[in-house]
């Protein structure tokens, strides 16, 4: 079977591309608490992060570790709806996919407050 949405190209997939992501981050902002709460996080964090960085450099690994956040959160957003759509039964495999996504996630803050830590330090410390 074709995918009628396969054939459109140049202008045309890029418009419709567009309009799909934007829908992704409408309906992920309203229906994961966990990416809205990041959502807000980003629009407080995203400006210091201009404060806080001495550098481009700086600036990007600030801003670029909350945009990641919110990357791997929309990833694992997409990775439970997808096992509750098959099914709500407990299933060891499930289990995992849900787990995955949770830590993937919990690895992205971490890094994401590391490097935040790591600014801050160096900002009020002097260094």
């Amino acid at each position: 079977m074709d995918n009628p949405h396969k054939g459109r190209t140049g202008l045309d997939r890029i418009r419709h591309a567009a309009g799909y992501s934007l829908q992704g981050l409408i309906g992920a902002y309203r229906h994961e608490s966990a990416f809205r709460q990041e959502f807000w996080l980003a629009a407080l964090m995203l400006p210091l992060a201009f404060w806080l960085g001495r550098t481009w450099v700086e600036v990007a690994l600030l801003a670029g570790s909350v945009v990641m956040v919110m990357v791997v959160e929309l990833l694992n957003s997409a990775v439970e709806a997808t096992v509750d759509r098959i099914s709500f039964d407990l299933h060891e495999l499930a289990k995992r996919a849900k787990d995955y996504g949770s830590a993937a996630v919990f690895l992205a803050l971490a890094l994401c407050g590391g490097i935040w830590a790591a600014a801050l330090w160096s900002r009020l410390a002097g260094g």
